[in-house]
């Protein structure tokens, strides 16, 4: 029986499934849309942002490690020879034939009969009820429920006021979130003003732009006379900064708003965030003016709030604050 050391089986858990699949059972795998994946075995395990989810089964993780173990039932030990023997396999290089780009048609899932367990996750969190309200009445968030498991679904929408952003949140133990299928980032989850505002408030999550919007409540301020936008997830910038490309969230929220001339932008404190910022800030037109901000507390702009409210910030395997 071979044997693994610490060191063998930290870098067998640094295999993602997407490039395991992609690596050695290409077969497997089923492009939905965009980044998002599932298999051709388990059409209800998606795939998305560097996580994996079994939604029939309400379990999830990051590796293929936990794909093996959890759902096609090896043992660690097999499933060690399999990522050791093969990860390395390159697979078969091919051009694959141009596709003509269809419309994305966003596939929203059914709204839950009650609002009650991500109304409670998010008091949690610091939002402030009227907040959630506002977002609720609006069509801009809602409660889905999957065999018995509770998911927030974040909603975005274009200028007239269609939906074409979603992703949802993990209310339980697995905390999954990733984009719907069909989902369009340049309509990411947004608070746009109720007058005319020439300025923008970028943050990276959903979560953070709701609250920020209760951190002005807090404040005293009309959070509601203020534009607030998220990037629906981390922004990967190119190596050589000034190369890189503006968010298409941003590229599109000043297209359809463009009185803005002025962006905040409170992006995390972690390497991502600080990076993302440094690359807007490289790229952005010289006809807007860039202020950063970053939260004043913790990882994000929720930590901020939960450090505010007294509420304990809570990390995900001790590694990383929960978004």
């Amino acid at each position: 029986m071979p044997y693994y050391d610490s060191e063998a089986i930290e870098r067998a858990r640094q295999v993602d499934l997407l490039t395991y699949l992609q690596t050695c059972e290409p077969q497997e795998l089923v492009h939905v849309s965009g980044n998002v994946y599932c298999t051709k075995t388990h059409d209800s395990l998606r795939i998305s942002n560097g996580k994996w989810c079994w939604f029939s089964r309400g379990i999830g993780g990051y590796s293929a490690l936990d794909y093996l173990i959890k759902v096609n039932g090896y043992s660690f030990m097999d499933a060690m020879e399999t990522i050791t023997g093969r990860a390395a396999i390159k697979p078969p290089s091919f051009v694959p034939a141009p596709k003509e780009e269809k419309p994305k048609h966003l596939l929203l899932p059914q709204a839950a009969a009650d609002n009650q367990a991500m109304v409670d996750y998010l008091k949690k969190r610091g939002i402030d009820p009227g907040v959630i309200d506002y977002c609720i009445q609006t069509g801009r968030l809602y409660e889905s429920r999957n065999k018995g498991h509770s998911n927030v679904v974040f909603v975005g929408f274009d200028k007239d006021g269609k939906a074409r952003f979603g992703c949802l949140r993990g209310i339980g133990e697995g905390r999954f979130h990733g984009d719907l299928s069909g989902s369009d980032k340049h309509y990411s989850f947004a608070l746009p003003a109720c007058v005319e505002n020439p300025a923008v408030h970028l943050c990276e999550s959903a979560i953070d732009v709701m609250s920020y919007a209760t951190l002005c409540k807090l404040d005293g301020i009309d959070w509601r006379r203020h534009n607030l936008l998220s990037l629906a997830g981390i922004y990967q910038p190119k190596k050589v900064l000034a190369e890189s490309k503006l968010p298409v969230a941003l590229t599109r929220f000043l297209e359809d708003h463009p009185s803005i001339k002025t962006i905040y932008l409170h992006l995390d404190n972690d390497g991502p965030g600080r990076l993302a910022t440094k690359a807007i800030m490289a790229v952005i037109p010289k006809e807007y003016e860039v202020k950063n901000r970053p939260p004043p507390t913790g990882k994000d702009v929720n930590d901020t709030l939960c450090h505010r409210l007294g509420i304990p910030i809570r990390c995900s395997n001790g590694k990383e604050h929960e978004r």
